[in-house]
C-alpha cells in the first residue's frame, strides 16, 4: 500500500490554505445556556439593544449639571438646587434655568436644562452655592442618550465568541440566556507501540502518553471537545479500524505515526480511505512532517456532512510532544475554531526585543520555546535552553514561541522580533 505523493509547502501557505477550508466549515447544533455557561462559547444568534443605551443622558464624573453657558466669566458663582445620585429620578428637579447647578453623582441621569457636568474639582461650595474656577464646553462630561447603541441595535453577531466584555452586553440588555453553537467532537488518537497510558507502568522502551492529554487540553480550550481514542498500535487493520471510529467524530487529530520510518502508517492508512492530501508537510520546525487532508464520507467515514461537502477534515500531526503541540496551535486551531461556529482569524505574531543574540540554521520556520518577559510597555524574549521537540519540561515552563523566519541564520540582541503566545 503506498503513502501519497509528498507535497511540503511553507508555513504560510500551509496556514493559509488550512484557513480556506475553515471558512468553508459550518457548526452542527444549537444550545440554549445561562449566559456564564455560555463564557467563552460562540453565538449562534444576534443579541440586540432592547433600548436606547444609555436611555438617558449620563454623566461619567461626580460634580455640578449645569449650563456652560453659565461659566463663560470665571470665577462664577451658581445656585445649587437640588441633588441626583446614580439610580434616583431626576423628576423632582425642574428644569435648570441660567445661575442654577445641581450636585450629581456618576452614571446619574442629568437633569433637564443642563448640558454640561462641572467635575466637582473644579468648585468649592458653601451651603447653596457654588464657586466656579473653571469654564467648561456644552456636552463635557455627558454621554447621550442612545450614544453606545439604538434600541434595536445589532450590538453582538452570530459567530462572536464571547468573553467578559461581551458577557457584559448581553446583560445589559437583559439577555439571561443565549443560544450558542454545540461544541465540535475532536477525536484524539495517539499511535506507536512505544506508548502507553498514563496510568500504565512502562516499560523500559516505553514512554507515557501525553500527547493524547496535551492535545485534548488544546482542543477543549479552543472551543471543541476532545474525544480520547484508544492508543493506535503499529498494526495497519487496528489503525485502520481507529481511523474509522475517530470519524464518527466531527476533526479527526492523530498525533505520530506520519514521519518517514518503517512503521510510519498513517498516511498510507488514510490513503487507503482514498483521503485527498492538501499537505504532507511545512517548512517548519518543530512539526515538519505534518499532514492535512480530508476523507470523504463512505470511504470509513460516516455519511454525515463535516462543513462544504460529505467529507471528514482530518491532521496528521508529529509525534513528538512539542512538534504536536506546535502544529495543533499553528494549523488544527483554526479548524476547530470555524466547528465551533467562530470565523477563522488570521494569525497575528506580538513583537518583542530579544534579550540574547540567537544563531540557528536557515531553511526552515522556526517556532522555539523562549520566555516572553519585561513590564509595561518593554517587551522582552529570551529562547528557552532545550533539548528537542521532545522536551516537555522546557515547553511547559515557557510561554510563548519565538519565531524565527527561514531566512535568517542570525538574531541580534536588541532587535524587535516576533513572538507566538501560547
Amino acid at each position: 500500500m503506498s503513502s501519497p505523493e509528498t507535497t511540503i509547502l511553507t508555513f504560510e501557505a500551509a496556514r493559509l490554505l488550512v484557513e480556506e477550508h475553515a471558512k468553508s466549515l459550518r457548526p452542527k447544533g444549537r444550545e440554549l445556556l445561562s449566559l456564564l455557561d455560555a463564557d467563552g462559547r460562540v453565538l449562534a444568534e444576534p443579541v440586540h439593544a432592547d433600548r436606547d443605551i444609555p436611555p438617558f443622558p449620563r454623566t461619567t464624573r461626580d460634580g455640578y449639571a449645569l449650563k456652560a453657558s453659565d461659566l463663560q466669566n470665571i470665577p462664577a458663582s451658581l445656585e445649587v438646587i437640588g441633588e441626583i445620585k446614580a439610580g434616583a429620578t431626576s423628576n423632582d428637579i425642574p428644569p435648570l434655568q441660567s445661575g442654577q447647578a445641581v450636585a450629581i453623582m456618576t452614571g446619574a441621569a442629568v437633569p433637564g436644562g443642563a448640558d454640561a457636568v462641572l467635575m466637582i474639582e473644579y468648585s468649592s461650595r458653601s451651603g447653596d452655592r457654588i464657586e466656579v474656577t473653571r469654564s467648561i464646553s456644552a456636552g463635557e462630561n455627558i454621554v447621550p442618550t442612545g450614544a453606545e447603541g439604538r434600541r434595536g441595535d445589532l450590538l453582538l453577531s452570530p459567530g462572536t465568541r464571547l468573553d467578559y466584555a461581551r458577557v457584559s452586553v448581553a446583560a445589559a440588555v437583559g439577555r439571561s440566556r443565549v443560544v450558542v453553537h454545540a461544541r465540535p467532537k475532536v477525536a484524539v488518537l495517539s499511535t506507536g507501540d512505544e506508548i502507553v497510558d498514563v496510568d500504565v507502568p512502562p516499560g523500559p522502551n516505553q514512554i507515557r502518553n501525553s500527547n493524547t492529554y496535551s492535545l485534548a487540553a488544546q482542543v477543549n480550550a479552543a472551543g471543541g471537545e476532545a474525544v480520547l481514542l484508544p492508543i493506535a498500535p503499529d498494526e495497519p487493520a487496528r489503525l485502520r479500524e481507529l481511523i474509522a471510529e475517530a470519524f464518527d467524530c466531527n476533526l479527526l487529530l492523530i498525533a505520530g505515526g506520519v514521519s518517514m520510518g518503517k512503521y510510519d502508517l498513517v498516511e498510507q492508512e488514510l490513503a487507503a480511505l482514498k483521503a485527498e492530501f492538501f499537505f504532507t508537510g511545512a517548512k517548519i520546525q518543530p512539526g515538519k512532517p505534518v499532514v492535512f487532508g480530508r476523507v470523504p464520507c463512505g470511504a470509513g467515514a460516516p455519511a454525515r456532512e463535516s462543513g462544504e461537502g460529505r467529507s471528514k477534515y482530518f491532521f496528521g500531526l508529529p509525534g513528538n510532544p512539542v512538534s504536536t503541540m506546535v502544529t495543533f496551535q499553528l494549523f488544527a486551531k483554526p479548524l476547530v475554531h470555524a466547528l465551533a461556529g467562530a470565523q477563522p482569524q488570521p494569525l497575528v505574531f506580538l513583537h518583542a526585543k530579544l534579550k540574547k543574540t540567537i544563531q540557528t540554521k536557515t531553511g526552515l520556520k522556526r517556532f522555539l520555546p523562549a520566555e516572553f518577559s519585561g513590564a509595561f510597555e518593554s517587551a522582552e524574549v529570551e529562547l528557552m535552553p532545550w533539548q528537542g521537540s521532545g522536551d516537555i519540561a522546557t515547553i511547559s515552563r515557557s510561554n510563548c514561541f519565538l519565531v524565527i523566519p527561514p531566512d535568517r541564520e542570525r538574531m541580534e540582541a536588541g532587535e524587535w522580533v516576533p513572538v507566538l503566545l501560547r
